[in-house]
């Protein structure tokens, strides 16, 4: 009897899925089978259809078909790779197909043998070339067809991962519909089991656009019920009131060194009703890198404080928690509010006046937990689950940077160490990445949104521009002049060391193409760049002393150049720093690259910032381009949403497919549709049998969505 799977069977129980390949399949996110059947093609390539050689471009995802004239294969014993290559020909010219550590594949194919396949082309010296392609070899038997393409990983092609869907789709029982039948009708939807099939294995584009369109909004519509929803239980539930002491609030704005903006005012004055409700607040606190977002939940904070309560400040980096620490010490040191900072390897409390001094860790918990601390700074790590977690005595506030989303766990370990009886926190989330209004209503279901869509007067326009590799020289050469200046240099590289270099051969050429690594820049830089100049280097995997070692250096100035990986990314401040150069731009984000750029531009000097790019695609650059013209972070937000085709614009870790919520997101009937269907689900009641599986999914999705 043939076995048949349920979808949360785990994957390694499919036959031929072995411990290897699962964990494989793991680096998609996918562990069940219902996880495989929900990872959605990016595209469909269809076979029947082959480009003419001659008219490929790089950067295209090019279906060829041609006949083998030489295959052979050859290992690399340095790199312990072994590659595999074809010279493909069609009447109009050549292709080369490179496929790495698939030597078998030689075997399968003879010169003269005619081949159909598909994948992105690339140029090289001597021609076209395609990396691991989809392909299939042609007889008699062969069926041209609409082939999906997934998103792959290390390991795991495209092809592979279809070999494996086929075989569950022939086994997979029968999936729950949770989408109300009624929404499926209005929104002429197809049911669960019929798109999962249609968007594997459809008969043609139509059929499969119809199931991507109904996996689309299945996404946004669990996310944007699930937001509404959760509001709905917490304005059922109690917070303490911290009302707003407008004097009190004007004596703090009137001891800054600065001026507060008209948004940071709008925004304080939005947190502060919302503390003083009684209900929970759960706002998100959007704002260009530099806007100063900080100040205004230290603000919040010190309101807080001033009626009792406790606030805990997290950051997902303790560099980060460590830059608020010492931002808020700086601004409102003269207080009387205890802040304290717990980390790894700290544990400090500033008592005002100047007045600083190490703690016991469990000195420290002790006077948490009687509310003698009433600011506590840290990482995520205060409010979680583990015996090291302080207990808190009266939390009544959680700011919580870099992460939107707090899910049903973080909650529930949040109340039970608050201290607090019968009530519970208010949480508001702040974010440096700024959202399309497109997606902050539809995402963001359960909180209100504030919005500091102005920077202080006293910051920098950056000055932005895409570096061609032939400009190079000259870019040193203006980073050099910087230097000597007395100013200071960011260089950030896309990965950290060379274990894993992608080596391409173009007709036997062996070339590499590679992201430049944060080691080995350091000492190309360090030995035959500037060999006169203070370099250091700073990645994730360095110890947290040997981090903060190299940190303070260049913040005091004994270092001129600073290479790193991402991890200055957030949470750096150093106003002499002038220049950001970011290699391998193309490999970043838009709103990671922009980021970057607000590191610097911080202090009184004009700054700069240099996007170095090898990449021939047009849409890289076009991408590049956009950050260098971008007037704020919503304006490229915006652009970002438009550029990308199916992306991760929402990051990969989120529940469901992140191309799939791009698509929803870019079409308005979609974003209107589940508008529609979540406000009939609402005004009918989730209390109805019929919704019973549709709340269970929803419960599955809170669990894990966050956007970060």
């Amino acid at each position: 009897m043939a076995i048949r799977f349920k979808e949360e069977d785990a994957l390694k129980s499919v036959k031929g899925v072995g411990e290897k390949m699962a964990d494989r399949f793991a680096n998609l996110g996918i562990f069940t089978v219902g996880d495989l059947l929900r990872h959605a093609p990016i595209r469909y390539d269809d076979w029947s259809s082959p480009q003419p050689i001659a008219r490929m471009r790089p950067g295209d995802d090019a279906v060829f078909r041609g006949t083998i004239e030489k295959i052979f294969g050859r290992r690399m014993f340095r790199r312990g790779v072994s590659m595999t290559e074809a010279k493909v020909r069609d009447k109009s010219g050549s292709i080369s197909l490179i496929w790495f550590n698939q030597p078998y594949i030689k075997y399968g194919f003879s010169e003269g043998d005619e081949i159909v396949g598909s994948g992105k082309v690339s140029m090289g010296k001597r021609g076209f070339f395609i990396i691991n392609p989809s392909y299939e070899k042609i007889d008699e038997k062969t069926v041209f067809s609409i082939i999906p393409v997934y998103r792959r990983t290390k390991g795991l092609s495209s092809k592979g991962i279809w070999n494996v869907v086929k075989k569950v789709l022939q086994s997979v029982e029968p999936m729950t519909e949770f989408i109300p039948k009624k929404v499926l009708l209005s929104e002429n939807l197809p049911d669960i089991n019929m798109s999962l099939k249609s968007i594997h294995m459809p008969n043609d584009m139509t059929e499969a656009n119809g199931a991507k369109r109904r996996a689309a909004f299945e996404n946004l519509f669990l996310i944007r019920l699930g937001g509404i929803i959760q509001k709905k239980r917490l304005m059922d539930m109690k917070s303490p009131v911290i009302e707003s002491d407008i004097e009190f609030a004007k004596k703090l704005i009137e001891s800054l060194p600065f001026s507060l903006t008209f948004a940071q005012k709008r925004s304080l004055w939005e947190i502060m009703q919302d503390m003083g409700s009684g209900h929970p607040m759960s706002r998100l606190l959007q704002g260009d890198v530099g806007s100063g977002k900080t100040v205004v939940a230290a603000i919040a904070a010190m309101e807080a404080a001033r009626q009792g309560f406790q606030t805990a400040i997290m950051a997902p980096t303790e560099i980060l928690a460590k830059q608020h620490y010492l931002t808020i010490r700086s601004l409102f040191g003269e207080l009387e509010y205890p802040i304290a900072f717990i980390s790894g390897k700290e544990t400090i409390v500033f008592y005002g006046d100047g007045l600083e001094s190490s703690v016991k860790r469990k000195t420290i918990a002790e006077d948490i937990r009687k509310s003698k601390i009433k600011i506590i700074i840290g990482t995520q790590a205060l409010i979680s689950s583990s015996k090291t977690a302080p207990d808190f005595g009266s939390l009544g506030l959680v700011v919580i940077d870099e992460q939107h989303r707090f899910g049903v766990g973080q909650r529930g370990h949040i109340i039970k160490k608050s201290g607090l009886k019968n009530s519970i926190p208010h949480f508001l989330s702040m974010s440096a990445t700024p959202i399309p209004r497109t997606i902050a209503i539809s995402m963001f279901g359960d909180l209100s949104v504030s919005k500091i869509d102005e920077l202080p007067k006293e910051r920098k326009t950056v000055v932005t521009r895409v570096i061609s590799p032939d400009k190079r020289e000259k870019a040193y050469e203006f980073i050099r002049n910087e230097v000597r200046k007395s100013r200071q240099v960011f260089i950030v590289c896309p990965r950290i060391g060379g274990e894993e270099r992608e080596i391409v051969s173009t007709s036997g050429e062996i070339a590499k193409q590679e992201a430049k690594t944060v080691e080995e820049e350091y000492k190309r830089l360090s030995r035959e760049v500037f060999p006169d100049l203070k370099i250091a280097m700073l990645h994730g995997k360095m110890k947290s002393e040997d981090k903060r070692t190299v940190m303070d250096d260049f913040r005091s100035g004994r270092s001129d150049i600073l290479v790193s990986t991402s991890v200055i990314e957030v949470g750096i401040d150093i106003p002499n720093a002038t220049i950001m150069m970011v290699e391998n731009a193309d490999r970043f984000g838009l709103a990671q690259l922009y980021q970057f750029k607000g590191r610097v531009g911080r202090g009184q000097y004009e700054s700069y910032c240099f996007l170095f790019s090898e990449s021939a695609s047009p849409e890289a650059i076009t991408r590049l381009k956009a950050v260098a013209l971008a007037k704020n972070g919503f304006e490229l937000a915006e652009k970002d949403l438009l550029l990308r085709g199916p992306g991760s614009f929402l990051g990969e870790e989120q529940t469901g497919n992140p191309d799939l919520t791009m698509i929803a997101l870019k079409d308005r009937s979609i974003i209107e549709g589940t508008r529609r269907a979540a406000e009939e689900v609402i005004q009918n009641g989730i209390g109805f049998e019929e919704y019973s599986p549709l709340m269970a999914k929803i419960e599955e999705v809170q669990k894990n969505f966050h956007l970060e």
